[in-house]
C-alpha cells in the first residue's frame, strides 16, 4: 500500500510538538478550520475544513510525548481508513518528527496532491511551534 512519509526537525520539545498535533485548539493553528476531540486512545475527533469537508477520526495511537495517530473514519473516499500519524524523537536541539499518512488503497492523483499538501502543512506546523506564527486557514494550502 502506498504511504506518504515526511521527516522534519522542530526546534521545540517533544511535549510541545505532541501538544501541537493532538490538542484540538492547537490543530486548528496549522491544519483544520475547527477541530474538536479527546486526545486519548480511541478518542473521537471532528476535523472541519469548511463545507463539505466535515471529517471524523479516531485516535489509533496515543503515546504521550512519543506518538500520535488518527484513523480517518469519515472523510473523502481516498482518505477513509487511512492513518495520519506523528512519531516524535527528542534530539539535542528539539524534536525529529516522522510523519506518515498510510493505508492508501492506490497511488492516484489525490494521493500525489495530498503528499504535496502535507509537506506544506508540516511546514506550517513547524513555523507555528517554533515561532507562534499562524497562517489564516483560507491561505494554508493553495494549489
Amino acid at each position: 500500500m502506498p504511504q506518504i512519509l515526511h521527516d522534519l526537525f522542530i526546534k521545540a520539545s517533544p511535549d510541545r510538538v505532541f501538544t501541537a498535533v493532538s490538542d484540538p485548539a492547537e490543530v486548528d493553528r496549522w491544519w483544520s478550520l475547527r477541530c474538536s476531540g479527546v486526545p486519548t486512545l480511541n478518542g473521537e475527533y471532528r476535523l472541519f475544513f469548511g463545507d463539505p469537508w466535515d471529517w471524523r477520526a479516531r485516535v489509533s495511537k496515543f503515546e504521550p510525548l512519543r506518538a500520535f495517530e488518527w484513523e480517518m473514519t469519515e472523510a473523502m473516499d481516498d482518505w477513509k481508513g487511512t492513518r495520519v500519524g506523528f512519531d516524535l524523537d527528542r534530539t539535542d536541539d528539539g524534536t525529529h518528527v516522522r510523519f506518515h499518512h498510510s493505508g492508501w488503497a492506490e497511488e492516484r492523483e489525490h494521493f500525489r496532491i495530498s503528499s504535496y499538501c502535507w509537506a506544506m502543512l508540516l511546514r506550517l506546523l513547524k513555523v507555528y511551534v517554533e515561532r507562534g506564527e499562524v497562517m489564516p486557514h483560507a491561505e494554508r494550502v493553495l494549489l
